[in-house]
């Protein structure tokens, strides 16, 4: 109780106070409570899917969508969902729209994503899902053999 005078006397208020002991435990640097990281994950997902509505009409906009939830990443300190962490460029930070300002190969064992804003060039290896694949199929063959 000496503690909440001393220190009420310091603020204006002892409302104040509290705000700002709230504010010091949620906004602190350090891991988010899950729930807010829900949020931000569902509200990344949120500003994704309107960037990929609003390229045609307003590709500066989608831009700016992803450069928020970028921000959002980081802020909370996650990841962005698997969905959409191909769909912008990690050079330039534009939107990437397949057909239109980006193409997409298949090379060796790797996926090629060229941003055509910038030239950069994303390369995603995809040899886990060939052995992955190549196991199932090792597998259903030991299958019919047994039987």
């Amino acid at each position: 109780m000496v503690f909440v005078l001393i220190c009420a006397n310091h603020f204006n208020s002892i409302f104040e106070y509290y705000i700002r002991q709230l504010r010091r435990i949620f906004l602190s640097r350090g891991k988010r409570p899950k729930w807010m990281i829900d949020i931000a994950i569902e509200r990344m997902n949120i500003l994704f899917e309107r960037a990929e509505m609003e390229f045609i009409t307003h590709p500066e906009r989608s831009d700016r969508y992803v450069e928020l939830a970028r921000r959002l990443s980081t802020k909370y300190n996650t990841k962005i969902p698997e969905k959409w962490s191909r769909r912008y460029c990690r050079n330039c930070g534009k939107f990437l729209y397949y057909g239109h300002n980006s193409s997409v190969r298949l090379v060796d064992e790797k996926v090629n994503i060229f941003c055509g804003e910038c030239g950069h060039v994303m390369r995603i290896p995809y040899s886990k899902e060939k052995k992955n694949k190549r196991r199932a199929r090792y597998e259903s063959i030991q299958k019919r053999n047994d039987e």
